[in-house]
């Protein structure tokens, strides 16, 4: 989880907002239940590896970065937003895979990148807000609500003395990393999916997120779910309605593709997954091979407003597909 200061503002303005954000983030666990895995506060944004047992991520932040956001203005004499929107929220597979790793250490090397970590060579534990010196503090640990198991079983690691040496090597490598030409690359392909996408998993796992994106906008604004998880799931769904209008045409996908782009049957196809399905001209026409996505428009309208007998056939085949 992530967000950014209005406007790229600054959500921390000196220690003690660093101090009251980390204050309320133990109080929105206390509330919630939470368990935060992992965490930085850098000048105007923040990241989180946050697990919420109970389904209350949106009442949780909504409370939570009302309360910052009250005190912030309240202290420093402001008002307005202090947020840019809506946080950006990811789900992360658990039950396998190394993701947990790689987020842990994308958001431990947050503020490496950022040129906020001090010493030469630059130690993270230096710096203060973020979880990472709570890893390497063992029992002295301050901050109850950062669990830091989850991500040191995910590394095959134990939370004692040896488990956190060996972590603590773990992220002087990937410092080092960043340090090189080559390494920078690599991380940046590594940590691309955390950046842009909308969810971080193997194939079956986003299949089943998409699905569940699907179910949970039923009868609900689209607008509350991220853009990238509208698009896939509206893409899948659109290619489930390729398949079943093929079937209720009695075509193969073969013997289609290989039609001319403005055939009736084209025409039809893209007519019917046009008016089931919340994908755009581009996808319709590229999907069915129609050409440019400029003359869709005209194919629509085609089978929309036809008399023809043959297209009102392959219209009703559609409507009963």
């Amino acid at each position: 989880m992530m967000n950014r200061g209005d406007r790229g503002g600054r959500v921390f303005l000196d220690n003690l907002d660093y101090e009251l954000f980390i204050a309320g983030m133990g109080e929105v666990c206390r509330r919630t239940g939470w368990q935060v895995h992992a965490f930085a506060l850098l000048p105007n944004h923040f990241h989180w590896l946050v697990e919420t047992p109970e389904a209350n991520l949106v009442a949780g932040m909504k409370w939570f970065l009302g309360a910052y956001s009250q005190g912030f203005n309240g202290r420093h004499g402001r008002r307005g937003h202090v947020f840019q929107g809506r946080y950006k929220a990811s789900p992360i597979q658990t039950d396998s895979g190394n993701y947990f790793e790689i987020v842990s250490a994308y958001i431990h090397l947050n503020p490496a990148r950022a040129g906020l970590v001090r010493g030469e060579p630059p130690d993270l534990k230096m710096y203060p807000w973020s979880s990472y010196p709570q890893y390497l503090a063992g029992k002295q640990r301050k901050l109850a609500w950062v669990d830091v198991k989850r991500v040191l079983g995910n590394m095959g690691l134990e939370d004692d003395a040896a488990g956190l040496r060996s972590y603590a090597e773990y992220m002087a490598g990937r410092l080092r990393e960043l340090g090189t030409r080559s390494g920078k690359r690599l991380c940046k392909d590594e940590w691309r999916p955390i950046r842009y996408g909308w969810c971080l998993g193997d194939e079956q796992f986003k299949a089943e997120m998409i699905e569940k994106v699907g179910s949970r906008m039923a009868g609900k604004k689209r607008e509350s779910y991220g853009g990238r998880a509208r698009q896939e799931h509206d893409e899948r769904a659109a290619e489930r309605l390729v398949g079943k209008g093929l079937k209720a045409l009695g075509l193969k996908e073969a013997e289609f593709l290989g039609e001319r782009k403005g055939s009736l049957a084209k025409c039809a196809l893209a007519w019917y997954v046009h008016a089931n399905a919340m994908v755009s001209h581009e996808w319709i026409s590229e999907r069915l091979q129609m050409g440019s996505p400029l003359g869709m428009s005209l194919y629509l309208a085609r089978m929309k407003n036809t008399s023809d007998g043959e297209a009102l056939v392959l219209r009703g085949k559609l409507e009963q597909a």
